[in-house]
């Protein structure tokens, strides 16, 4: 079954991102996607651009909405997510348990949908 694990980070995270932090912050991800990697759970994911980078998009009644972001007043914002491939949650729950967002501001443990057949879904 395929899972996300959503990264949840802070306004600090995202300036760890680029600041004399970088390195470091961004580092322990590049082990942690290695590491999904050699266990052959790895299906894709992505880091996310911080919230400033943000931009809404609604249709009503035929016309296009835009707005530019941030929109919510959280402590915890989306930051990326990485597409596990796994037997069951309780092994997703320990890859997620090794992301470095779940000592800082935490994950999301979803299963993904899966896609509809082509013939009858």
């Amino acid at each position: 079954m395929k899972y996300a694990i959503v990264v949840l980070e802070t306004d600090d995270d995202f300036a760890a991102r680029s600041d004399e932090r970088g390195a470091e912050y961004m580092g322990a991800y590049g082990a942690y996607n290695q590491m999904l990697v050699e266990a052959g759970v790895e299906a894709g994911g992505a880091g996310l651009m911080p919230p400033s980078h943000t931009t809404a998009l609604r249709v009503s009644n035929g016309t296009r909405h835009v707005q530019d972001g941030p929109f919510a007043e959280a402590k915890e914002q989306l930051g990326g997510l990485f597409l596990i491939e796994v037997p069951d949650l309780d092994t997703a729950l320990e890859w997620a348990a090794k992301c470095p967002a779940a000592a800082r501001a935490g994950v999301e443990v979803r299963p993904l949908i899966p896609p509809m057949d082509q013939a009858g879904g």
